[in-house]
């Protein structure tokens, strides 16, 4: 067994080449939400192959398992295999196809995209236009179009004049049509494609199993790496937790834009999203994981963003709930991140891996209150509008120790 000291590197334990080829893999299987049973394929392959313990859920969700040194409690560390694509929502007259987005992005990212669309006995393949698409017959017209997904149409590259035309080749209503990523992975490390979301977390995560098996890295707990079908439309991971599992990790995209913090490099830790605050104290655990191994990560706070952590909190488990990040830039568009971040998450799960439980009480069913004021750090007075306000610990005690502050309320001069 290998056991990797505070200060030794991982970088060397991480197989690159493994990263990038499989990221590269699961590029080239479409699976915008809904139509994922190849992605889910690949990755039991995947986990086949390192030699790790995995299962399907009814619906595919893929949940494996690292033992560690003890059976429970259990974490578990989630990315998702669904990315955002569409659906065939009304065939026009002229035969070209009205869609409805699968998960939430702009119709601006769609335009002059190669598409293709699943019928269900064959695949065509298209383009994604604007309704005005001929530069030479509509000039300026083009660019006074809306941005929305009315105002764009799908022409399938097939003979198609009427309606008839395109339900004679067996297209109708409710296909998926997905769209291709158009992937250009550079050499001084920069990774640029649709659908990086969450493709580069899931290969991320792959890796860091790989290091962990290979190497016969210690466990601390046992790890249940999931691998989930439905983020993209909010549902995620609600189902797949079994009742050991009290640490939930995800590993998602993080927008870099104006007003963020996140980067292409290094892992970005998200503090909050839409529905609020992730759990202080595995949070803070993962932050100070990063610190201790010398990971580059920075904090970010996410306006609109919703994950599978929250999911499965909102799903009624009791869970803490952290989110790591690979920053990239043009989140659902033509996304772009570095290797560097994917990397670095890689490293923090290995090394989360191999950490212990978050608190000690967390594998118990009834925590006594004593536990949670231990967790309590804020233990000086501060000053709030004049009123001296003592110590947060010494309100939980019965009794005030002796010469302990009084509360103090200033009177007016």
């Amino acid at each position: 067994m290998t056991v990797l000291s505070e200060h030794q590197s991982l970088s060397a334990l991480l197989d690159k080449e493994y990263l990038a080829r499989t990221l590269l893999e699961l590029l080239a299987i479409p699976c915008p939400t809904g139509l994922t049973d190849a992605a889910v394929v690949y990755v039991c392959e995947q986990l086949s192959k390192l030699g790790i313990e995995h299962e399907l859920t009814r619906r595919g969700t893929v949940r494996a398992r690292l033992p560690g040194k003890r059976y429970a409690p259990q974490r578990a560390i989630v990315t998702h295999l669904d990315t955002i694509g569409a659906m065939v929502r009304e065939i026009k007259p002229n035969g070209r196809l009205c869609l409805t987005p699968i998960g939430h992005w702009s119709s601006r990212f769609a335009e002059g995209a190669r598409v293709s669309i699943f019928s269900d006995n064959k695949v065509f393949r298209g383009s994604t236009l604007p309704l005005y698409a001929a530069g030479h017959r509509y000039n300026e017209e083009v660019d006074r179009l809306p941005v929305t997904w009315d105002h764009v149409e799908v022409r399938v590259d097939e003979f198609i004049n009427s309606r008839e035309d395109t339900e004679r080749l067996g297209i109708g209503v409710g296909d998926f049509v997905a769209f291709d990523p158009n992937p250009e992975f550079h050499e001084n490390g920069f990774l640029v494609s649709r659908h990086l979301d969450n493709k580069a977390g899931t290969a991320a995560l792959l890796t860091a199993l790989k290091a962990i098996v290979e190497n016969d890295l210690p466990v601390a707990i046992d790890c249940i790496p999931i691998f989930t079908l439905t983020e993209e439309i909010g549902s995620g991971v609600g189902h797949a937790i079994g009742p050991q599992v009290t640490e939930f990790v995800g590993i998602d995209i993080g927008p870099v834009a104006e007003g963020q913090n996140a980067k292409e490099q290094g892992v970005t830790i998200a503090m909050k999203d839409s529905s609020g605050p992730f759990d202080y104290h595995l949070t803070h655990h993962l932050i100070n994981l990063a610190k201790t191994y010398g990971i580059p990560h920075q904090r970010d706070v996410f306006r609109f963003y919703f994950s599978d952590a929250v999911s499965a909190v909102q799903a009624g488990h009791d869970i803490r709930h952290a989110l790591i990040t690979f920053g990239t830039d043009a989140t659902h568009g033509y996304e772009r991140t570095h290797m560097d971040a994917l990397l670095s998450i890689a490293e923090l799960v290995v090394r989360y891996a191999q950490s212990d439980t978050v608190k000690p009480h967390d594998g118990d069913q009834r925590v006594p209150r004593e536990n949670f004021e231990a967790q309590i750090q804020f233990d000086s007075g501060f000053q709030m509008a004049g009123t001296a306000v003592p110590p947060v610990n010494s309100l939980l005690k019965t009794e005030p120790e002796p010469g302990a502050e009084s509360l103090v309320v200033a009177k007016p001069e």
